[in-house]
């Protein structure tokens, strides 16, 4: 139980008032002093857990499970995942020895061999210890060479402790190392932006460019097209967005034969223009592609690709929101799209009630799908035949659990990496050439190129899907793993977790970590797929979007009612457990139903709505929530945790979680929200980590200590023997 007590000190229900101000500074002495003397409090109180497996002078629990999390996220054993760059497969691997990782490359048929042979290109250990600095890998990209030639050049993107602004920096993969001053190389200073590839002494450059070049959100606003050798503040304007859109973005595609240039201006989630670049002439034309702002659009090759977020009316046609809709692109372009003649477009995909696009994985010659069917997945590919028309199969029905689907070169051919796994099944990656649906013969089974092995004891564990109805009516999905209980055993200590945002769908994974440290040792643990996320299409987003937002929240109550009706669990053992969104989601629990629960979990969060959009990137995320500086504070207001805490109220024992290097939502959320729940007296805690960034931890030591004293957390409150519910 939290000690600390004072006067309450809440903030006013109009947002106009805020004790806990201080706390936004994110890097201030008095907020990380604040920040210093919570973390110690909080490790104190959970290291000080026995774990009850232990006899006699064993680990507490929190260094148990540290330690064991650590061995799963280190293991020397997992999948090493590759991008395939002309003869080379590429990996990010992180072991014990290599914490932040080696940027390393093997041939493909190496790879395929299971015990491939690894040339390092960049160890980022070394690097950081060379340059005393925090770096943490964020990808790179490659410039596709002349035909005949290798991979030579690379830009590489690092962010300092795991923030989303990074760096890049252009690397030469022959001398594996970073291009010398005396060559010029393209180097972008610290930002949230980017650099791609045009030629290889262009790039397309969306950055901090200087005074008025980010938007409000803090993301890029300009794209530039900068050559080598010129200063990159001099590079040559192309477009520059409104300064309240959320960001503009440029990249190249180097398809031979298919060469095109885009830029893209994010307004908003979901809300975007999509700009044609003709670089031909002295200098660039923009073209707007003809498609609605809330559509996806895309072009591979020949092919015109749209997957409308509503009814998309063409002509005497409606394509269907959440459908999937191909053409040949250039002819779409030519009739504007549809307004000056016959796009003819063909419709691959149409939702049902129950069914909605997970996936879409573009090969050489073929489209596969990854369809959702009330959130289990199915896959489909989809070919043309020698007369162009389009022809569909089944793909892999044999295969079950969560599937994933990646090309290995959409430009060479066929194959695609297939990854299967589920709550309690390991996972798997397999190779499989999808080339014979062209010639009308099924392909062959997939090869399996790699295997996870068992990370926790899944002896008994059934995975069940279930359904409970929330307040309008709704049946709400939701997915229970763990061992069957008996009438004897009593409710099972029960984590409930979702997310309900910015239509991203939950769908089944190895729970490793989870496996080892909650079901392994008796929990249960829940997956609910609440409305604003994608499981069954833009809809289901957009069914819980600003106003309606309390959808999402009544959905997740209704799935606790549901797990408490059944007798999986009750009141006492049942814990929430969300971050980013997911935090506002648990936020909301805490704040508006208190009596459902034994302990909460709120991660990365947001919860003052008054304030989220002045902060940091919250600007753009007003598309979701609403705007709290008009007349949306009276529907936002209902979803504020921060303004929702009230004098009297038993609130359950929380952890809030979050990083200092948190540069996405900031920390002072989590901060003043746990300022004002120990005004109130309540039983809170809090952790930041100070690397970390938006995933709370910078490297898997940090992720592991930050896991463990959360399920250390849970353990000691709704796992604890004896808890009267």
């Amino acid at each position: 139980m939290n000690e600390v007590r004072r006067s309450p000190q809440l903030p006013s229900g109009d947002g106009t008032e805020d004790p806990w101000l201080m706390l936004e500074d994110v890097t201030g002495e008095e907020a990380l002093d604040w920040v210093r003397e919570r973390n110690a409090r909080a490790e104190a109180e959970i290291d000080a857990i026995p774990d009850p497996r232990a006899s006699g002078s064993g680990d507490p629990l929190a260094a148990t499970l540290q330690r064991e999390i650590l061995e799963i996220l280190d293991a020397k054993d997992k999948i090493a995942y590759v991008t395939k760059r002309g003869e080379h497969v590429y990996n990010l691997w992180t072991d014990a020895e290599h914490e932040r990782g080696l940027w390393r490359r093997t041939s493909f048929e190496s790879y395929r061999s299971g015990s491939p042979e690894w040339e390092v290109l960049l160890d980022i250990d070394a690097l950081n210890a060379a340059e005393g600095e925090t770096w943490v890998w964020h990808g790179a990209q490659l410039l596709r060479p002349e035909a005949g030639e290798p991979y030579r050049r690379a830009l590489v993107t690092l962010s300092r402790g795991g923030s989303d602004a990074d760096v890049t920096r252009e690397f030469d993969l022959a001398t594996r190392g970073f291009v010398p001053e005396s060559e010029s190389p393209f180097v972008r200073p610290e930002a949230k932006g980017s650099l791609h590839w045009i030629d290889a002494d262009t790039v397309w450059a969306s950055t901090d460019f200087g005074e008025g070049t980010l938007t409000e959100s803090g993301y890029a606003r300009q794209a530039r097209i900068w050559r080598r050798g010129t200063p990159m503040e001099d590079a040559p304007l192309v477009h520059e967005a409104d300064a309240r859109d959320m960001a503009v973005f440029a990249s190249h595609d180097s398809t031979p034969g298919w060469e095109r240039d885009w830029v893209v201006v994010a307004h908003a989630f979901y809300d975007q223009t999509l700009l044609l670049v003709d670089r031909s002439g002295e200098e660039p034309v923009l073209t707007p592609v003809p498609v609605p702002r809330d559509m996806e659009p895309n072009a591979h090759r020949d092919l015109g690709v749209f997957s409308p977020r509503s009814d998309w009316t063409v002509g005497d046609d409606v394509y269907a929101a959440g459908s999937l809709v191909v053409g040949d692109f250039e002819r779409f372009l030519a009739t504007d799209g549809g307004a000056q003649g016959d796009p003819g477009l063909t419709t691959l995909f149409a939702p049902t009630p129950s069914t909605s696009l997970a996936g879409m994985t573009i090969t050489k010659s073929t489209i596969v799908l990854t369809i959702l069917e009330d959130v289990v997945h199915r896959l489909e590919v989809h070919h043309r035949d020698e007369h162009g028309a389009w022809v569909r199969e089944d793909l892999f029905p044999e295969l079950t659990g969560a599937l994933s689907v990646g090309a290995v070169d959409s430009d060479e051919d066929d194959r695609v990496w297939i990854t299967v796994e589920d709550f309690h099944t390991p996972t798997s990656l397999l190779l499989a050439d999808l080339s014979p649906v062209l010639e009308g013969a099924s392909p062959e089974e997939p090869e399996l190129v790699a295997a996870t092995p068992a990370r926790f004891d899944a002896q008994g564990v059934e995975v069940t899907q279930h359904f409970a109805t929330s307040a309008d009516g709704t049946r709400v999905p939701y997915f229970e793993v763990g061992r069957p209980r008996t009438s004897e055993g009593g409710p099972a200590p029960t984590l409930l977790y979702g997310y309900g945002g910015f239509e991203i769908s939950l769908t089944p994974g190895y729970l490793g970590a989870t496996g080892k440290a909650w079901i392994e040792r008796g929990g249960t643990y829940v997956f609910a797929n609440i409305r604003g996320g994608g499981e069954y299409g833009p809809a289901w987003h957009q069914a819980a979007l600003k106003e309606n937002r309390h959808r999402a929240y009544e959905d997740f109550a209704a799935v606790a009612e549901d797990l408490v009706e059944r007798g999986v669990t009750d009141r006492a053992h049942l814990a929430v457990r969300g971050g980013s969104n997911g935090g506002l989601l648990t936020g909301n629990m805490l704040t508006q139903f208190p009596e459902l629960f034994g302990a909460v979990i709120i991660q990365v969060p947001l919860l003052d709505m008054k304030r989220y959009s002045h902060l940091l990137a919250g600007a753009s995320w007003m598309a979701e929530y609403g705007d709290p500086d008009t007349s949306d504070w009276e529907f936002i207001r209902t979803f504020s945790p921060y303004h929702l805490l009230r004098e009297g109220v038993e609130y359950p024992p929380t952890f809030l979680l979050t990083s200092t290097r948190d540069d996405r939502v900031h920390p002072g959320h989590a901060r003043k929200l746990t300022a004002a729940l120990e005004s109130l007296g309540a039983d809170v805690r809090s952790w930041e980590n100070i690397e970390g960034g938006h995933g709370g931890a910078a490297s898997n030591e940090q992720a592991a200590r930050m896991s463990a004293l959360m399920w250390a957390f849970l353990w000691s409150t709704i796992g604890a023997e004896g808890k009267d519910a």
